[in-house]
C-alpha cells in the first residue's frame, strides 16, 4: 500500500521535518508549490526516453533533448535515445511531456504544470510548453543516487509561479561581458525558473549596442566592445527556447556620456566628451528642450523596437542630478516659457515625449522609480530601486510595478537578505487588485566591480534565492533550509558552464603566482568583500581598467565556511560536552597555524600582501578562541580581566585590509566572552 502525504503549503513540511523527514530533504529551488510524497523510486538507466503530446513550440523538443543530455551527463549513463523532435515515437516511454498548447514568451503566460513519478513512469502535464519547460529543471533537480544507482523519487507535484516577472538585470556597459557571459547566465536563470533578462546597454561608460542607423554610437562610444545586432538576435532566441524575455534598457536623460561622445548635440551643455572611466553619478544629461533630441530618439527607438520583440522597453530614468539643467540659460528660458517649475517635471516632460514615441513603435515603458509622475499614465512599469513601500505606494496610486531594492546583488549581502526581502511585504495592507499591480522583481548585477571572470561569482548562487522568492509561495521562509537546498544546487550549476566555483581556484593560484594555494584559500574562505559602496571609500580609485584581480574580487559575497563555523559555535556553546567542541577547535588550529604558511607563500606572491596584517590577526584571534574553547569544554572559567584584555585583538580583527572584512570575528567572540 502506497504512502501518501499532501502538503499545501510547502512553508508547512520544512517546519516539521520529524513528521516529513523524505519532503524536508528534497532538493528543490525554487520550491514548488504543493508536494505530495509516495513510497518508491524510479529507478534511471540508459533505456531512459521521452516523448513529447500535443501541440507544442520547437523549444520544449529542445529542452526536452538538453533534459536527456544533462542527466547523461551527471549519470555516465549511455542513453540512447537522441534528438527528440514532433515525431519521435517511443512504446512505453519513460517521460511523457503533455502540452495543452504552444506558449508564449510573454508577461502572463500560463508557466504551471504537474509532475508525477511513479516506480513505473513519469508525467509531466503543461497547459503551455513553457511550464513543460519549467518542469522539466524540477525533474533534474530530483535526481538523486544511492548504492543501486540512479533514480527519482515517487511524488507528484503542483506548481506555478507567484509572480510572473521573475528577472536579472545585467550591465554589460560598465564592463563588457560578451555573448558566452550572457548564454551561461541565461542557463542559471532557465535552472531556477528565472523569465526576463533585462540587459543595461547604454552607460556613462559604454554603449553597447550595433545602431545601423547610427553606427558611431559604438564607433566611438564602445571601446568596440558592443553586441551587433546579429549577436543580439542570437541572445533573443537563446532566450526564447528556455522561455525568457530580453528587455532592453536605454538610460536616459542621464547616465548618457556615451551617447555624447558620437553625438553632443543631445547633450544639455557644449563637449566634447570621452568616455567615463570612472564610477558614479555625472552630470551630463540629454537636453529635453531640443526637438533634435527626440528625432534621433524617433529613429533609434524604433530601431531598437524593431530589434527586440518583447512588448516593453526600459527608459532609464534615474540619478539625473541636473546640474546640466540649471546651468543652461537656454534649458532654463524654455522651462520658463513652459511653464515648467522644476527639474522633476522636466524629466516627466522628457518621459512623456518618449512615451509617446514608444507608443507609435508598439512598446510599454519601464523606468527605474524616477519616472513616476502624476502626469504619466498608468500603463507604465515602474521599477523600484528604492523599496518596497515605494512600489507599495505606486502600487495604490494604479501603477504596476517590479521590485529590485533588496535585490542588489552587486551590493555583497547574504542570501538570507535577498531571501527574505519581498515584493508584497507582510504588512503592506494591499487590496487584492493592488497587490496584482506588484508583478514581480528583478535581481540587478551593477557591473562596476565584475569582469567575465567574476560576474557569475557575484549573481551565482544567491540569484537562486532571489528566483526561490519570486516562484514559491510566500510562506517559504526557513532560511537554513534555504542554504541547505543553495549549497546543493550550486555546485549543480556548473553543468551549464557558469564559472562562479571554478574561477575561484583559478584567481587564487594567480594570486599566489602559481604556489600552492590550500593556504591563501584557507584565508579567502573566512572573508568577504566590503559591502554596500564601501569600496569606494577606502582609498582605491577604481577606474574601467583597474585591476579586478585581487582577493577582494576572488573572496565570494558570502563565506560558507564562517557561516558553518557561526553555527557550530552556537551548538558547543549550548551543549559544551558535545562533539561541536571538536569541530570548533579543530577549525581553530587551523586558522591558527595558516599564517605562517601563508607568510612563506608572500615572498613570492607581492599581490597578497595587503592582507598580510589579516591574515595575522585571524591567527592572533583563533589562538584566543582556542585558549576560550578549551575552558569552556573543561568547564574553567578564564575570567572578566582575561577576556577584557583581549579585546584589543578582537577589535583590531574587525578592521578591513585589502578591501576585505573577517567573518569569523563575531563567533570567536562569543567564546571569549563565554570563557570569562
Amino acid at each position: 500500500m502506497k504512502k501518501h502525504v499532501l502538503i499545501g503549503i510547502v512553508g508547512l513540511f520544512l517546519s516539521l521535518p520529524a513528521i516529513l523527514p523524505a519532503a524536508a530533504t528534497l532538493d528543490l529551488m525554487p520550491l514548488p508549490e504543493r508536494v505530495t510524497l509516495a513510497e518508491g523510486q524510479f529507478r534511471l538507466d540508459a533505456a531512459f526516453t521521452t516523448v513529447v503530446t500535443g501541440p507544442a513550440e520547437p523549444r520544449l523538443y529542445s529542452a526536452a533533448t538538453r533534459m536527456l543530455r544533462r542527466l547523461s551527463g551527471r549519470t555516465g549513463l549511455f542513453m540512447t535515445q537522441d534528438v527528440i523532435t514532433a515525431s519521435t515515437r517511443v512504446e512505453q516511454p519513460s517521460l511523457t511531456i503533455t502540452c495543452q498548447r504552444p506558449g508564449k514568451v510573454a508577461l502572463g503566460e500560463d508557466e504551471s504544470y504537474s509532475l508525477t513519478i511513479s516506480p513505473q513512469k513519469i508525467e509531466l502535464h503543461c497547459v503551455t510548453d513553457l511550464g513543460g519547460l519549467r518542469g522539466l529543471e524540477t525533474l533534474l533537480q530530483l535526481l538523486q543516487a544511492d548504492a543501486q544507482g540512479f533514480y527519482f523519487p515517487a511524488l507528484t507535484i503542483q506548481d506555478k509561479p507567484r509572480f510572473p516577472w521573475r528577472g536579472l538585470m545585467i550591465d554589460v556597459c560598465r564592463h563588457w561581458l560578451p555573448l558566452e557571459v550572457i548564454k551561461r547566465n541565461l542557463d542559471g536563470m532557465a535552472a531556477v525558473k528565472m523569465n526576463v533578462l533585462h540587459l543595461h546597454l547604454s552607460e556613462d561608460q559604454g554603449f553597447r549596442i550595433e545602431s545601423k542607423l547610427y553606427p558611431e554610437l559604438t564607433r566611438l562610444g564602445s571601446d568596440g566592445f558592443f553586441f551587433t545586432q546579429t549577436q543580439m538576435k542570437e541572445i533573443i532566441d537563446y532566450a526564447d527556447e528556455r522561455g525568457i524575455r530580453v528587455i532592453p534598457e536605454f538610460d536616459m536623460p542621464g547616465h548618457t556620456t556615451a551617447w555624447f561622445v558620437s553625438h553632443p548635440e543631445l547633450a544639455s551643455a557644449p563637449g566634447p566628451y570621452t568616455i567615463e572611466r570612472r564610477w558614479g553619478v555625472f552630470d551630463p544629461t540629454m537636453d529635453p528642450t531640443k526637438e533634435s533630441t527626440y528625432k534621433l530618439l524617433e529613429r533609434f527607438l524604433g530601431e531598437m523596437a524593431s530589434l527586440f520583440p518583447d512588448p516593453y522597453l526600459h527608459i532609464g530614468g534615474d540619478e539625473n542630478n541636473g546640474k546640466q539643467w540649471n546651468a543652461s540659460p537656454a534649458i532654463q528660458a524654455w522651462m520658463k516659457r513652459n511653464g515648467i517649475k522644476d527639474n522633476h517635471s522636466l524629466q516627466a516632460y522628457f518621459n512623456s515625449r518618449l512615451l509617446k514615441i514608444l507608443s507609435r513603435h508598439g512598446k510599454k515603458m519601464v523606468g527605474w522609480d524616477e519616472i513616476l509622475h502624476p502626469q504619466m499614465p498608468k500603463t507604465i512599469v515602474i521599477q523600484s530601486w528604492r523599496g518596497p513601500q515605494f512600489l507599495v505606494k505606486s502600487a495604490r496610486q494604479g501603477y504596476q510595478g517590479i521590485l529590485s531594492n533588496g535585490y542588489y546583488i552587486d551590493l555583497i549581502q547574504p542570501a538570507s537578505f535577498h531571501y527574505l526581502n519581498d515584493p508584497v511585504p507582510a504588512d503592506s495592507a494591499l487590496t487584492p487588485d493592488e497587490a496584482a499591480r506588484i508583478l514581480g522583481g528583478e535581481a540587478t548585477s551593477w557591473a562596476e566591480l565584475v569582469t567575465p571572470e567574476t560576474v557569475d561569482s557575484r549573481i551565482w548562487p544567491r540569484t537562486a534565492v532571489i528566483a526561490e522568492r519570486l516562484w514559491s509561495p510566500a510562506s517559504v521562509r526557513d532560511v537554513d533550509d534555504m542554504y541547505r537546498r543553495m549549497e546543493i544546487l550550486s555546485p549543480r550549476m556548473e553543468e551549464l558552464g557558469l564559472t562562479h566555483i571554478k574561477n575561484y581556484e583559478m584567481m587564487l593560484r594567480r594570486l599566489t603566482n602559481q604556489q600552492e594555494t590550500s593556504a591563501l584559500r584557507t584565508f579567502t574562505d573566512v572573508v568577504e568583500p566590503l559591502k554596500l559602496y564601501a569600496r569606494h571609500s577606502q582609498g582605491v580609485t577604481y577606474l574601467q581598467h583597474s585591476p579586478y584581480t585581487r582577493v577582494v574580487d576572488a573572496a565570494r559575497p558570502e563565506s560558507m565556511t564562517a557561516r558553518a563555523f557561526a553555527s557550530h559555535v552556537a551548538a558547543f556553546l549550548a551543549t559544551p560536552s558535545s562533539p561541536e567542541g571538536d569541530t570548533v577547535m579543530n577549525q581553530l588550529a587551523v586558522w591558527q597555524e595558516n599564517h605562517a604558511r601563508l607568510l612563506q607563500i608572500m615572498e613570492r606572491a607581492p599581490a597578497i600582501r595587503e592582507i598580510e596584517s589579516l591574515s595575522q590577526d585571524l591567527a592572533d584571534l583563533a589562538a584566543l578562541g582556542l585558549q576560550a574553547a578549551e575552558a569552556i569544554q573543561e568547564g574553567r572559567k578564564l575570567g572578566s580581566d582575561w577576556a577584557f584584555s583581549k579585546q584589543i585583538v578582537v577589535d583590531r580583527a574587525k578592521k578591513s585590509r585589502g578591501q576585505v572584512e573577517l567573518m569569523v570575528v563575531a563567533p570567536i567572540a562569543r567564546l571569549i566572552q563565554a570563557a570569562e
